[in-house]
């Protein structure tokens, strides 16, 4: 059963702000399973779970008490704790509308209880949700939610933690890589000067003057300890760095997709088949924004594309002397898109569509697309059938 989802109004910029954290959600549960399991203990609830919200889907990245991963965002009580700014609390889930034919107060979950505390950003978005739930009734007190809240700030504590250690360690990486480029370049010259030094030294018939000697002498020296020093930044400008980029392949890339996206796929029986080229599957690549851009793209896909259809992702790269580009193509069988579509989509001006099945769209996936492509220089191409389906193409520098 679909319903219309509450759109939180500066849902646009709640996006933006969910994606530029460029979360992982396939390995953030080490990162939470303490505070899921704190929350459950604090409220003496059956479940928690710590949640992070995109514009289809919640993402279930730890969990105490149920084994769920991620659900279709219409689906979901925490589409309306988003809505919130402080907390929501269903005392009876069974009783409450919004929830009827979803299967959350019915055989076999029988839920009843609701409390959720939205991920607020310090910029004020409400980007998830650490919830709590129960077969049995509860009614919270008012010490239990703020103490859920403590526990809903440590996550969002947590996650600007780990980003600005991240950027530290990349700005190291980089201060080491200028280095090590500094030395490498100098390192010619020096060598020059120094051969020139001894050539001068060594023929005292055509360089009689002492004084030149002397001056040439300790030119040589100086230029020495240049370029021993430019060795040893050579030698060592890495060995004492603590960043270690996380290594990231066309390979892993898969993996990571296919555990994310086949569940979705399988609830509307559609193929979904993701490909990589084997020839480069193992070359290390960045992987910075492309699990947000690629996962939009194919969460798209789904919902315009029916059931028993198929959608196909492709993984490759364009290897030259000085650089990679990683291109994705992702295809579909789905509706197809009409061409003055395409063109609003480009620009930035597309509203959005219902899915084939009723899910509802609400034009916010595309756009995040184009704006973190944007960020890392990349681009995006579309072609479209009516009634065939469609193709996107995209292509990112990767370095």
């Amino acid at each position: 059963m679909q319903s219309t989802r509450p759109i939180p109004p500066n849902e646009a910029e709640r996006l933006a702000t969910l994606f530029e954290l460029d979360l992982d959600y396939v390995s953030l549960n080490n990162s939470f399973e303490d505070l899921s399991y704190l929350a459950a203990k604090i409220t003496g609830t059956e479940i928690s779970l710590i949640s992070f919200i995109d514009s289809y889907t919640q993402w279930i990245v730890s969990r105490f008490g149920l084994e769920v991963y991620q659900t279709p965002i219409d689906d979901t009580v925490c589409q309306y704790t988003i809505m919130e700014d402080d907390h929501l609390e269903i005392e009876d889930l069974s009783k409450d509308k919004r929830f009827d034919g979803k299967g959350i107060a019915d055989e076999p979950m029988n839920l009843r209880y609701y409390l959720g505390i939205p991920l607020k950003t310090n910029s004020g978005y409400n980007i998830g949700s650490l919830c709590v739930l129960d077969t049995n009734f509860h009614k919270l007190s008012q010490e239990k939610i703020d103490q859920l809240k403590i526990v809903a700030k440590q996550v969002i504590t947590r996650i600007n933690d780990t980003n600005a250690i991240k950027s530290l360690e990349k700005k190291l990486a980089t201060q080491n890589d200028t280095y090590k480029k500094v030395a490498h370049d100098i390192r010619g010259p020096i060598a020059g000067i120094i051969g020139l030094a001894d050539m001068i030294s060594n023929d005292k018939d055509e360089y009689p003057s002492e004084e030149l000697h002397n001056i040439v002498g300790m030119m040589g020296k100086s230029g020495q300890s240049v370029l021993d020093l430019a060795d040893e930044i050579l030698k060592n400008s890495l060995k004492d760095a603590v960043y270690a980029p996380e290594v990231f392949t066309l390979r892993i890339f898969k993996e990571k997709l296919e555990k994310l996206y086949q569940p979705q796929a399988f609830n509307k029986q559609i193929k979904l088949e993701i490909q990589t080229n084997i020839a480069f599957d193992t070359i290390q690549i960045k992987k910075d924004k492309l699990l947000q851009i690629s996962g939009n793209i194919i969460s798209n896909a789904i919902k315009f594309t029916p059931n028993d259809g198929k959608i196909t992702a492709i993984l490759d790269l364009i290897i030259e002397t000085d650089k990679k580009t990683l291109i994705l193509e992702v295809q579909d069988t789905g509706t197809g898109i009409a061409e003055n579509t395409i063109k609003e989509i480009l620009e930035g001006s597309a509203s959005s569509n219902d899915g084939t099945i009723g899910e509802k769209g609400y034009g916010f996936g595309l756009p995040c697309v184009k704006k973190l492509l944007r960020e890392i220089g990349g681009e995006i191409s579309i072609n479209s059938v009516i009634g065939q389906g469609s193709q996107f193409k995209i292509r990112v520098p990767n370095v």
